[in-house]
């Protein structure tokens, strides 16, 4: 039996810096532990006693009961085309990430310990009901005592070392499988374990996040960028657990209703948004990688306010060279390039057959019979590129490339914008409009 590789602990880093005792943290962990077995029991017991594997709506709704590590998961399925099969990818889109919101009087409470001092002293005002709940924070709207509209960011109790728990019980799974299973590529499934895990660990810091916002928005005041704006963190009111923001008020980007009650046209500031998440990709250090439609907000002027910084990517210039030429060999139907583009960006153990995967490639858009990149959308059934991608991360996993988490990251915003383009922008060529610039700032 191979040697069992080195891997440092998990549990450092989630200590380190903090008050959580080991006992304390044991006692979480074992109860979490029991939680989970009870959740996954019954489910398992069913399968197994049906003789089959779950089907992804089961697996699916498994995730979302046994909670935040797990939803967290299930929205990792959803953006990787090119490491899980496409009937599980389509079913983790929905995979949900909201839950009931904690007690104020435990908000209070954190919040009191995190900033030292009494609510009353920080805050003039401060909302008992939570404006949105999701896995790991929750948050209200209140007003600071020098008068400034905020939201502030609370983390429920708990988070990080549920995380800890779950992700280090995955882990060890992972490699246990990868030892007893032959010609299995081992580390690929418990790297990207630990990659997740200080992924989740990296959103539960609101120091990091404050530290995003001003990075952003000093990013948007060096380019001049007057139509998208980013909520200002109040440190004085902050910590690794509260995050107080300013309150930006509109409405979610997506949101038609509100938007055509106020007689502004959302496919141009679409674009002012898009334009702004390509120029990030090249001129600020990080990209915002949880673009979904709730952090994009449409305010009252029209500009574009970009919200929740705790899920930020980092990307190689060549790796979004590659990408742009994966979705510009899309667009032209150039199946080389696209084969070149995959294999650059991707991961492998051993050389790919550029020859033989353009060929599947070529495949694909011939069984698709499609000419250009509006029938291929067409052609999918409404699922557009998230379909074509799909197929795409299929072929791929034949080869046996898998693509870093920050490309696919990457990719899960694409997708997004994609969607958002087909509903508030009907028509539009996302490679080929003059309001689009993919290169900005190269």
């Amino acid at each position: 039996m191979p040697a069992f590789p080195k891997f440092k602990p998990l549990l450092p880093s989630l200590s380190a810096g903090r008050d959580v005792g080991l006992a304390e943290l044991g006692l979480r962990g074992s109860r979490r532990l029991l939680q989970t077995v009870a959740t996954v029991y019954p489910r398992a017991l069913k399968w197994l006693l049906q003789w089959r594997q779950p089907t992804p709506a089961e697996l699916r709704e498994l995730f979302e009961a046994l909670g935040a590590t797990y939803i967290k998961f299930g929205q990792f399925i959803a953006s990787s085309p090119s490491l899980f099969p496409s009937e599980y990818v389509e079913e983790f889109q929905s995979c949900l990430d909201q839950t009931p919101p904690i007690p104020f009087t435990t908000v209070r409470q954190i919040v009191e310990k995190e900033l030292g001092k009494p609510l009353e002293a920080v805050f003039a005002s401060f909302e008992t009901t939570a404006l949105a709940s999701a896995s790991i924070a929750q948050v209200h709207a209140a007003r600071l005592s020098s008068g400034e509209d905020v939201v502030v960011k609370v983390q429920k109790p708990g988070v990080r070392e549920v995380l800890t728990t779950d992700m280090n019980t995955v882990y060890l799974l992972t490699r246990l499988v990868e030892l007893i299973t032959p010609n299995m590529d081992r580390d690929a499934v418990a790297g990207l374990v630990a990659e997740m895990y200080q992924s989740m660990i990296d959103e539960c810091d609101f120091i990091k996040e404050a530290e995003n916002l001003r990075v952003f928005r000093e990013f948007l005041a060096a380019s001049g960028n007057q139509q998208v704006i980013a909520p200002k963190p109040y440190l004085q009111a902050s910590s690794a657990r509260v995050l107080t923001m300013e309150r930006l008020y509109g409405s979610a980007l997506t949101d038609t209703a509100v938007i055509d009650s106020v007689g502004i046209d959302p496919g141009e500031s679409l674009f002012h948004a898009l334009n702004t998440w390509f120029a990030s990709l090249t001129q600020c250090p990080f990209f915002h990688a949880d673009l979904h439609s709730g952090n994009l907000l449409l305010l009252k002027d029209g500009r574009v306010g970009f919200i929740d910084f705790g899920m930020v990517g980092r990307i190689q210039p060549e790796a979004w060279q590659a990408m742009f030429s994966l979705f510009a060999g899309v667009s032209q139907q150039n199946y080389r390039m696209m084969a070149e583009a995959m294999v650059t960006v991707g991961i492998t153990r051993e050389a790919v057959d550029i020859d033989a995967l353009t060929r599947d490639i070529a495949a694909l858009f011939d069984g698709l019979n499609a000419m250009d990149p509006a029938q291929v959308l067409e052609n999918r059934g409404g699922d557009g590129i998230n379909g074509l991608m799909n197929d795409l991360g299929n072929i791929a996993r034949n080869y046996g490339i898998r693509f870093p988490r920050a490309f696919t990251m990457l990719l899960k915003q694409f997708l997004y914008f994609d969607r958002y383009v087909e509903l508030l922008a009907p028509g539009v060529d996302l490679f080929h409009d003059e309001r689009i610039d993919l290169m900005l700032g190269r």
